[in-house]
């Protein structure tokens, strides 16, 4: 069967609205006057994925059900400004959404609709099979109803990363992506032990890589037992939003990984897409470019601009080491 598309990106389609507020946790308050607005527009982890690896060069098609509203028509439009291909399952529910208060530091508190999906939604079959079987790879968001699709990928004999977020490593939800997936990612944000849980997923599923993000700290790499870490890269110009850093690094990384780059590699580019997010305004997307990525993964450790303050940027000039090293 001919392979026409790289990834195929599963679920995670929606809008945003983007608060930016003086502190986080926000203090109660009858009113809050907001003097850098409320912005509304379309873009969430599905979304970013597929555009970080559109931007990247990779054949993108995205899968996702969609409203007949308002939103719909911002998750068309962006797809149809990028040149990402976008199948729509039409949700009587209407269109995912989400409001994230977004910090000074880049930090983001995230609010998601719950009303915008049915327990009883699956992926159309015939859809899901063709768009699977023409696709070297499925990225899998773990928005519903995206575990019900998991064993039909399988079949279709296509490999599949997923990216679990902030995963506590005890919530049962997460778990059929976690144990289903062959590449994970996750953050350690919400992981007391990161290499516990990577381990614990490394062997009660069919990775053979997982990537636990870290933020500032870089990420955690664990391949075929090894576990090494990955420092961060600092980031080209002011962090203002770290909303869609995770994304972005998933995205280079399965670029990476589909040029069949060792997972350092791989975990290097991550780390130079995620800091270039972190770049860019929540209120805006903006995917690092194929050559804007080689080029500062050839040299992600860049000297400040002359004037600019070093503590704008986060980031350690270091090669990836073995845990037990640092």
């Amino acid at each position: 069967m001919s392979r026409d598309i790289d990834v195929l990106v599963l679920g995670g389609a929606g809008v945003d609205t983007v608060i930016r507020v003086p502190t986080l946790p926000l203090p109660y308050a009858d009113s809050y006057l907001i003097g850098s607005g409320i912005h509304t527009r379309a873009g969430q982890t599905g979304d970013f994925v597929a555009l970080g690896l559109a931007a990247l060069g990779l054949r993108t098609h995205h899968l996702d059900w969609l409203g007949d509203d308002p939103e719909g028509d911002l998750v068309r439009a962006l797809h149809e400004e990028r040149g990402v291909p976008l199948t729509a399952v039409p949700q009587p529910a209407g269109t995912k959404r989400a409001v994230n208060l977004v910090g000074p530091d880049g930090r983001r508190l995230s609010l998601y609709d719950g009303t915008r999906q049915h327990p009883d939604d699956r992926f159309p079959e015939p859809e899901l099979r063709a768009l699977a079987g023409a696709s070297r790879h499925a990225h899998v968001t773990i928005t519903h109803p995206c575990a019900h699709a998991l064993p039909l990928l399988r079949e279709c004999g296509v490999t599949v990363s997923t990216d679990l977020h902030d995963w506590d490593g005890e919530n049962p939800y997460h778990e059929p992506f976690a144990h289903q997936a062959d590449l994970v990612f996750l953050s350690a944000a919400g992981l007391g032990d990161p290499e516990r849980t990577m381990r614990r997923i490394a062997e009660r599923g069919r990775a053979r890589v997982v990537v636990a993000t870290a933020g500032a700290e870089g990420a955690h790499l664990l391949v075929d037992g090894e576990l090494t870490r990955v420092p961060a890269v600092a980031p080209p110009a002011a962090v203002v939003d770290s909303n869609g850093a995770g994304d972005a690094f998933a995205a280079a990384f399965l670029f990476g990984h589909l040029r069949g780059e060792p997972p350092r590699r791989c975990a290097l580019y991550g780390a130079v897409a995620g800091a270039h997010a972190c770049t860019v305004p929540a209120t805006r997307t903006g995917a690092i470019s194929r050559d804007e990525l080689l080029t500062r993964a050839a040299d992600p450790h860049p000297a400040p601009e002359p004037g600019e303050d070093p503590g704008q940027r986060r980031g350690q000039d270091q090669e990836p080491q073995p845990l037990g090293a640092v």
